[in-house]
């Protein structure tokens, strides 16, 4: 149901929604590099169903004319038998036609390649006539001569950011394919990014990584790195896996050319239809997909989300009784998340994923009351979605919290929250001002000021940023100290908040929080050496700290002027690739 103009909605799983498997990216021999030229499209088919797909594409480098003659056989065999004149033949090949298509939901789609290579998935609707999606690849400027070779070489196409725009303003839906590998829009082992790969994974046209290690667990893996934890990727992107077959069956001699279905994706649908599959993956809940393992027991969405522990897009509680505050501090959760970038608030479980589930109590009223606390308190009132999710048998609520479009947001109108990498906490003085700037679509003071060399622990004079400084290679967590003043007999530091952007003044140790104050602790005393760092360029490792899972880096970095500027407390989500070589990774 609604409330409010649609500003909050509550949603339950309904029972006649079933998981359903998918491979949206097949090739057949339209496609010249396709390894068994001699195959039939009944023979795909066929494979499929041994393989219990309900849902495949058919995607073949800059051309339809692997569908189109799937179609045309079809049409052919129908003809026939209209008129009478189709032999025994024919007719078994009509029926299995039938038998197979009433099974699996086949769609229409290319591997378009754009420009510098990268590759993009389209996939339509059955019923798209082909000569529409001919057009298209002719509209994405595929040259005429080349829209029946199914070559992955075509010369200059249009760029990536034209080509999500325009499948997508076709009906289509826009799938960057194997996004983290070779011709992927990540642009792994290309020398630029930065700017580019956010534009590439970020664009609202792009609907779906396809990525090549969505099974593997760790913090280092796709998905991860696109959760909307990394605050220069804050749009969470829903990754899938799709076989990329160019073959029946996975290859003995090279493992590595993979089969129909050989990476298989599951989606939650209540039918097998194209509009309904463009709903899941076009949506924000992302537990509706998840890897297929087989016979094996099914990923559990809330177990994933537990064992990436807390961040600053996810939180978790056991409870959400009164007694203890514990709605209290769900209700905080949620202000400063739409105070940010959105997360996600599960509701009946702890973040340790060792712990058996509580779940809640009749969720259904749980959910209820939830609506009428957050109705109650909140000013403006916060886009969320509640529902529940199943996990080891129990139910788990959940509130999604979407970015908040009128911040800032407050609770019983004068409590503000922010979030950081995995805690919430109430917003000093500045930080109000920030979110009052971020509301307003103004720009902070944060835009223009930059920290200086480290302070030792007497009053320093504050260092402007270098103009030249690549603003790319700052980590995006962490603090950083950017200047110190002595008065009075107490030192006032500027904080530097790289979570958020923010740059809090007159911060003191006895006034600091947790990081702040372990940054400033680290600071005033004056141990940091930079000259006795291990340079890798202009970059060094300070130190590393370990908890659990949980790891945090204090790093250096020398600007082009020389100056030195310490980061501490950087998680691995503020890390780009250029950071890697140095903390070890």
């Amino acid at each position: 149901m609604a409330k409010r103009g649609g500003r909050r909605s509550t949603t339950h799983k309904q029972p006649s929604r079933q998981w359903r498997r998918m491979d949206l990216h097949l090739h057949t021999p339209a496609s010249n590099d396709y390894q068994e030229p001699h195959i039939t499209y009944l023979d795909i088919l066929r494979q499929a169903e041994i393989r219990g797909l309900d849902i495949i594409a058919l995607t073949d480098h800059n051309t339809v004319a692997g569908f189109g003659t799937l179609k045309k056989e079809l049409e052919q065999l129908l003809w026939l038998e209209e008129i009478g004149r189709i032999e025994a033949d024919e007719q078994r090949r009509l029926e299995e036609y039938r038998r197979l298509l009433n099974k699996i939901l086949v769609l229409p789609g290319f591997e378009f390649t754009a420009t510098f290579g990268f590759h993009i998935l389209g996939i339509f609707p059955p019923e798209t006539p082909v000569s529409f999606l001919e057009h298209l690849l002719l509209t994405l400027n595929v040259p005429l001569d080349s829209l029946y070779e199914g070559s992955s070489t075509v010369g200059a196409t249009s760029d990536v950011l034209a080509a999500y725009r325009i499948i997508h303003e076709a009906g289509g839906i826009v799938i960057a394919a194997h996004a983290n590998s070779g011709n992927g829009v990540m642009l792994r082992g290309l020398d630029f990014g930065g700017q580019t790969r956010i534009a590439y994974t970020q664009d609202p046209y792009l609907h779906v990584l396809e990525v090549t290690d969505l099974e593997k667990r760790g913090r280092y893996t796709t998905r991860r790195f696109f959760d909307g934890s990394k605050p220069e990727y804050p749009r969470p992107m829903r990754c899938i896996q799709g076989s990329d077959a160019h073959r029946l069956m996975r290859s003995s001699e090279n493992p590595k050319n993979l089969g129909i279905g050989d990476r298989v994706t599951e989606v939650l649908l209540g039918e097998v239809s194209f509009n309904a599959l463009a709903t899941a993956l076009k949506g924000n809940d992302f537990s509706l997909t998840r890897p297929y393992r087989g016979p094996a027991k099914p990923i559990d969405f809330v177990q994933l989300a537990r064992e990436e522990g807390e961040s600053i897009v996810q939180s978790f509680h056991a409870s959400m009784t009164q007694r203890g505050g514990y709605q209290d501090r769900i209700l905080q959760d949620i202000c400063a998340m739409s105070n940010s970038n959105g997360g996600t608030v599960y509701i009946g479980i702890s973040n340790d994923p060792k712990e058996e589930p509580l779940g809640v109590r009749d969720h259904h009223k749980a959910i209820e009351r939830l609506e009428t606390a957050v109705s109650n308190h909140f000013s403006p009132e916060p886009n969320i979605q509640l529902d529940s999710l199943p996990s080891q048998g129990k139910r788990i609520v959940r509130v999604i919290v979407q970015p908040g479009t009128e911040v800032p947001y407050a609770i019983d109108q004068n409590r503000f929250y922010i979030r950081d990498d995995s805690g919430t906490n109430l917003a000093v003085r500045d930080e109000i001002v920030q979110l009052i700037h971020k509301g307003l679509g103004a720009t902070g003071e944060t835009a223009v000021v930059a920290p200086a060399i480290i302070p030792p622990p007497i009053p320093a004079i504050p260092q402007p940023k270098p103009a030249n400084e690549s603003v790319s290679e700052i980590p995006r967590t962490g603090v950083e100290i950017a200047s110190s003043e002595k008065r009075d007999g107490a030192i006032y530091h500027t904080v530097r908040d790289l979570r958020n952007g923010s740059l809090i003044k007159n911060v003191t140790k006895s006034s600091a929080r947790k990081l702040w104050r372990y940054a400033i602790t680290q600071t005033e005393s004056g141990a940091i050496k930079p000259d006795k760092l291990r340079w890798y360029g202009n970059k060094a490792l300070v130190d590393r700290r370990q908890k659990g899972d949980n790891v945090w880096y204090d790093l250096a970095m020398r600007d082009p002027d020389k100056n030195i500027h310490i980061y501490f407390g950087v998680t691995d989500s503020g890390l780009d690739e250029e950071w890697l070589p140095v903390v070890g990774e």
